[in-house]
Order: structure tokens, then C-alpha cells, then sequence
């Protein structure tokens, strides 16, 4: 696949929660989403990121965005990081002051790092049910590491 240039397209929601459900390794589509943007090799889509309003209330204050999905196909070289650049270029041209993420703890980081996004700590954890919300447990219910880019 590296043989070829990698182009950033246009996604539409729908489509990206599409390329979503079919290949992410541990996450299904997202409920929402402010955009998308695509990578395709060839005319096809090989990556999808999805940005939305952040996830934790606490952080929803208008001027943050969050890549709330990112999938890569294996094999397609710097596709991580060519997403979230584009990403955040256009949250920015959106008028948007700051953009976060989270990874697992087995993730490594090096495509967030490479599009200048720093690592701020762990955030999350726990269990999400309780008598008055039952929740299924999820093993994305776990500590992850928050990034953010200004």
C-alpha cells in the first residue's frame, strides 16, 4: 500500500461510522459528530477520523473539539497522523482554541506526537453502571491517556 500517495478526502458522517463498524478494533460508530474526514489510496477510503464535542461534559465549552474515532487500515504508512493533522487544521479554520483524544494504554502515541499533540495524563476508569443507569461493562471502560493540541 505504501507505494501509492495517500490523499486526504471528504467523508460524510455516515460514511465514516460505516468505515468505522467494519474494521476499528474495539469501538463501534459514534452517536454524533460535529465532521469527518477520510484518507483514500487509489479512489479507496483506507482511514476515517471522526471529531465531535467533547465526550466529558466537563470539557464541552464550545471552543473544544475531540477526534472521538480514528481507523486506519494495517499497512497504510503515517495515516494516523496525516488524519489528525487535517483534523485539527480544520477544527482551527472552524474557529475551535484546542483539540483532545484519548488512547488506550497499549497504544503507543507516535502519530498523536507527530501531528504536535502532547500528552496531558490519564483521565477516566471505572465502571459506568449503577442501579439507576445499567451499563453493559466495556473493556474501553478502563483507564486511557488524554492528548490535546492548542
Amino acid at each position: 500500500m505504501t507505494n501509492y500517495k495517500v490523499t486526504i478526502t471528504p467523508s460524510s458522517l455516515r460514511e465514516a461510522n460505516i468505515f468505522v463498524d467494519l474494521h476499528h478494533r474495539h469501538h463501534q460508530k459514534t452517536q454524533g459528530g460535529k465532521f469527518a474526514i477520510a484518507i483514500s489510496l487509489k479512489g479507496e477510503v483506507v482511514g476515517v477520523a471522526i471529531v465531535g464535542r467533547p465526550v466529558s461534559r466537563h470539557l464541552d465549552t464550545g471552543f473544544i473539539a475531540e477526534v472521538t474515532r480514528l481507523c486506519v487500515l494495517d499497512g497504510v504508512r503515517n495515516g494516523c497522523s496525516m488524519l489528525y493533522g487535517a483534523c485539527w487544521r480544520a477544527a482551527r479554520a472552524m474557529g475551535y482554541l484546542k483539540m483532545i483524544t484519548y488512547t488506550l494504554p497499549s497504544e503507543g502515541g507516535a502519530s498523536l506526537r507527530g501531528s504536535g499533540f502532547t500528552l496531558i495524563g490519564e483521565a477516566g476508569g471505572g465502571n459506568w453502571n449503577n442501579p439507576s443507569r445499567p451499563r453493559v461493562d466495556s473493556k474501553t471502560q478502563q483507564i486511557k491517556f488524554r492528548w490535546e493540541i492548542t
